[in-house]
């Protein structure tokens, strides 16, 4: 998968932006607040119908203006794709492949496959249990069209039930309605996060230790209400706990990762820079699985990616990235030093912007 070429209007502080990429590693050079977690933030976009940082369309336009366009150039497998998205104050946007709009746009997810290593990304240990669902959701969701299907008929049901429950209305045969769609759609939403994470979570343990240098040994598990017994049974078992609490305590919708160092919870135990090595180490996990489930190799964008990260640790993510597994890499720091010293290490094609107030100079 290779970003060619991209053009915005009005995205965010950037105006207007017309850059021609390579192959190998774009590289984003400029002080805090100038626009480049903004730039990354186009390409994560075109891939996902939304912005990474803030979900509300209209707030992403640029100050003052009553509108914003994307535009990306797009290889994937030798077969260009042109996507663009168009959003205007007070109307739907609107989000076309080669010209043609997307009826839904759950249709896009997954034609380009992308991770992003964030500092947002602290969320996932720092934030409640549905950042980690949506973690595990969003990997799978890429891969297994009919996945986000069953997610999204799962949680309308979800949201029946909650209306009934807050209502104050246990007639067991309303209840019944939502709880049968609930079941049948966790059944199979249960099967493939066990199938997922059961790939998935050797390689993650291989990254961590690779990134942080064998120094310490981390983990995951998975906590589901599926592991309880039969979820009709726990359905109609809670009913009454749920009418006084007035939402649904039971189902996959409540299912955790938690997360450790050694044998202690990551979040009370970890250093900034342990914390770092977990987050990179699991997108990078992430982005090796979609490589390997699609068989297209996911852009990767990587944003201040060596914060809080000692010498030790940044080099063995230099070397990781330098290497051939990696495809299309984008990457933004505000000190030259890191990335020159990832460009000295690759003989890939690679390409350095500088950005002032919004422009690249």
């Amino acid at each position: 998968m290779f970003l060619k070429k991209l053009s915005l209007i009005n995205y965010k502080n950037l105006p207007e932006l017309e850059v021609e990429f390579c192959s190998g590693i774009n590289c984003f050079i400029g002080q805090n607040g100038v626009g480049k977690t903004n730039l990354l933030d186009t390409v994560y976009y075109l891939a996902f119908c939304k912005s990474h940082t803030n979900n509300i369309d209209s707030q992403n336009i640029r100050h003052n203006e009553g509108f914003m366009m994307l535009s990306g150039q797009f290889l994937r497998n030798n077969i260009e794709e042109n996507i663009s998205v168009g959003v205007k104050k007070g109307v739907k946007k609107s989000f076309q492949r080669n010209k043609k709009e997307y009826e839904r746009l759950a249709d896009h997810i997954g034609l380009i496959p992308l991770v992003m290593v964030s500092p947002k990304d602290d969320v996932l240990i720092s934030e409640g249990s549905a950042e980690r669902r949506k973690f595990i959701d969003g990997v799978i969701a890429q891969y297994d069209k009919e996945y986000l299907n069953q997610l999204l008929e799962y949680n309308h049901a979800l949201t029946q039930r909650n209306c009934l429950l807050r209502a104050h209305n246990l007639d067991p045969d309303l209840l019944s309605v939502s709880e049968m769609i609930m079941v049948r759609k966790a059944d199979y939403i249960y099967k493939k996060r066990i199938e997922f994470l059961e790939e998935f979570l050797p390689i993650f343990s291989q990254y961590y230790t690779i990134v942080s240098g064998g120094k310490e040994q981390a983990g995951i598990e998975y906590r589901s209400s599926m592991q309880e017994g039969d979820l009709a049974d726990l359905l109609a078992a809670s009913r009454y706990k749920d009418d006084i609490l007035g939402y649904t305590t039971k189902g996959i919708h409540k299912d955790e990762l938690e997360m450790f160092l050694g044998e202690y919870p990551l979040k009370k135990v970890a250093s900034q820079g342990q914390t770092k090595s977990f987050l990179v180490a699991l997108k990078l996990a992430q982005f090796f699985f979609l490589k390997k489930s699609k068989g297209v190799t996911p852009i990767l964008l990587l944003d201040d990616i060596f914060d809080k990260l000692d010498s030790s640790r940044v080099g063995q993510i230099v070397n990781l990235v330098s290497g051939s597994d990696f495809g299309q890499i984008f990457i933004t720091d505000t000190n030259r030093e890191h990335l020159d010293l990832l460009l000295e290490t690759v003989n890939v094609d690679k390409k350095v912007f500088y950005l002032e107030e919004g422009r690249i100079v």
